[in-house]
């Protein structure tokens, strides 16, 4: 499927509900969401806590599945695939980044990226994963030899190692001062250039929104607006 420009959609949504719990204690994180994300755009979500922005994330990640509705990868409809399935969409496609990299301690920044590259079809070696997020001279660091800015770009390393057609974002700079924050950024946007994935930040930080292509607005559940920015800035032009 493409969009009126001819561009193919990365993600298609219809319908989207999401439900926790039964009854009075039920909770609606989404509710009835109809979106289309372009591929190879760098696409912010953005909303309070609780919006249902993470929700969207994890279900459009293959992480959770939906209460109603379809969420379509490509031409693929990822409402209707078993959990094996999942996993290799998983595995093939997606790479995660989140607010707290999760890294091995015991193991090397190299060593890291590796755990991936030994599972994924075609990957980056894990020099050249962190070359491209610039710790190229780190490789042999363990994670409490790192700054939180260095870990979080070992995780992004670790991510874009298995070449992912698409990277989700969960929160990646809301454990940083704002300089670590925009080189983490930087980064994110170097990727999108350089390996031609489609970019998904979730965020609360508005000013986020400055380097997408298109800004979600989440609010209880809803998209409240989508808007295409013709004016991006590069991270390190935003105000923090």
């Amino acid at each position: 499927m493409q969009d009126n420009s001819g561009k193919p959609f990365a993600f298609r949504t219809q319908g989207l509900t999401k439900v926790y719990g039964e009854g009075n204690a039920a909770v609606h994180a989404l509710r009835g969401v109809d979106l289309e994300i372009p591929a190879g755009e760098i696409v912010v979500l953005l909303g309070p806590s609780g919006s249902g922005k993470s929700t969207l994330l994890n279900i459009i990640g293959g992480l959770d599945s939906a209460t109603d509705g379809d969420v379509y990868f490509q031409d693929l409809c990822l409402s209707d695939l078993p959990d094996d399935k999942l996993t290799l969409y998983r595995r093939d496609h997606v790479g995660f980044v989140f607010q707290f990299y999760n890294l091995m301690p015991s193991l090397t920044a190299h060593e890291n990226v590796e755990l991936v590259t030994e599972i994924a079809d075609d990957p980056l070696e894990p020099e050249e994963a962190l070359a491209l997020v610039g710790l190229a001279e780190r490789a042999d660091h363990f994670p409490a030899q790192l700054s939180g800015g260095e870990q979080q770009r070992v995780a992004i390393a670790r991510a874009i190692a298995k070449q992912p057609t698409v990277l989700f974002c969960d929160e990646p700079t809301g454990a940083l001062d704002s300089k670590t924050g925009k080189v983490v950024l930087k980064v994110l946007k170097d990727i999108n250039e350089k390996l031609g994935a489609t970019v998904l930040i979730v965020t609360h930080a508005a000013n986020t929104a400055a380097m997408a292509d298109r800004v979600i607005h989440f609010a209880d559940g809803h998209i409240r607006e989508v808007v295409e920015n013709d004016a991006k800035r590069d991270p390190e032009d935003i105000e923090w």
